[in-house]
């Protein structure tokens, strides 16, 4: 079967799964929602959508969906979440990253979908790439030895000229924006991911441009001994890696996150030399949509339980705390 999908908020990161529901025969976008009219009818003409709406509620009580995206800016996914849920008009929710502003309230969120029976995901697209299941998988087998350290960087070179709250929403505090919540939650999910637990203790640093955090490096630690060092930045030059050391060996790749279409390679460092796995480019965006229909289809658990969102922002909510006290804090 094709499930039926809404999409709610009809910006850019809307069109991305738009194309990956275009790829797809699992799937059919039936339905978008967004409060401008013209976005609406721009993203209908765009992806060959039936039906679109300017107000949440009608198209949950008009349309027979399976699925809703939300794609709207972050400060708007805890209530346009928990109306889902609470209409019980869809079997699942996918929630683009980061799931919300607080830990408290994805807190809300997870509860408002379980109470409802609603299947609630975060979309972090790296999540569903070979390249990153298999730099897991290699880990875990014991080929590098015990986990030691991770470390991650983030950082888009945006010109001082395009960091303008009123230019795009990553740098408007009052839409959800910051180098924290646009880009920092890759590093610290994969961190955690990789680490297998949350962080026990957080310090972070950085700098503030008009109204958002800009720069920040973080220092996390994890049970066992494990640390991570985190760098994500709007200002700093174009740098998406990451490396996993462990007692007998590294992982390493130089375009972790956005690798859409482009080819990548994963390097294994070992005593015995460098082994190199090299990945076709793939659509991240058809990989997540399809382990979230195979959740559907067999009742499997997601990748991204919504526990695992919550640590996400309790980590993140430490990010700000830290850099506010200059102080370590314990988690």
């Amino acid at each position: 079967m094709a499930y039926r999908i809404g999409i709610v908020g009809a910006g850019g990161i809307s069109r991305a799964h738009g194309r990956a529901v275009a790829q797809s025969n699992r799937a059919e976008i039936v339905a978008v929602c967004d409060v401008l009219p013209e976005a609406v009818e721009r993203y209908r003409g765009e992806f060959d959508v039936r039906k679109g709406y300017a107000d949440l509620a009608l198209m949950l009580d008009n349309e027979n969906l399976d699925i809703a995206i939300i794609c709207t800016w972050g400060c708007f996914h805890a209530n346009l979440s928990n109306q889902i849920a609470k209409s019980q008009r869809v079997r699942a929710t996918l929630c683009e990253k980061p799931i919300t502003q607080t830990a408290a309230e994805c807190e809300d969120m997870v509860a408002c979908a379980k109470a409802n029976g609603i299947l609630l995901a975060e979309a972090f697209k790296f999540r569903h790439h070979p390249l990153h299941l298999k730099a897991k998988e290699i880990l875990d087998s014991g080929r590098i030895g015990t986990l030691g350290n991770i470390r991650s960087t983030f950082c888009t070179g945006v010109s001082a000229a395009r960091r303008k709250p009123d230019l795009n929403w990553r740098f408007n505090r009052a839409k959800g924006g910051g180098a924290v919540y646009d880009l920092g939650c890759y590093n610290t999910h994969h961190a955690r991911f990789i680490a297998n637990a949350d962080p026990i203790r957080v310090y972070a640093t950085g700098e503030f441009g008009e109204e958002v955090d800009e720069t920040i490096a973080t220092l996390y630690e994890f049970p066992n001994g494990v640390t991570a060092q985190l760098t994500f930045s709007f200002k700093m030059a174009s740098s998406q890696y990451f490396e996993i050391s462990g007692s007998d060996g590294m992982l390493r790749t130089e375009r972790a996150w956005n690798n859409e279409n482009r080819p990548t390679t994963l390097e294994v460092h070992t005593r015995d030399g460098v082994e190199t796995h090299d990945f076709e480019p793939v659509d991240q965006f058809v990989n997540q949509l399809h382990h979230l229909c195979d959740c559907l289809d067999t009742g499997q658990s997601h990748r991204i339980p919504p526990e695992n969102s919550i640590g996400n922002m309790k980590t993140m909510d430490a990010i700000y705390e830290s850099m506010r006290t200059q102080r370590v804090v314990a988690l």
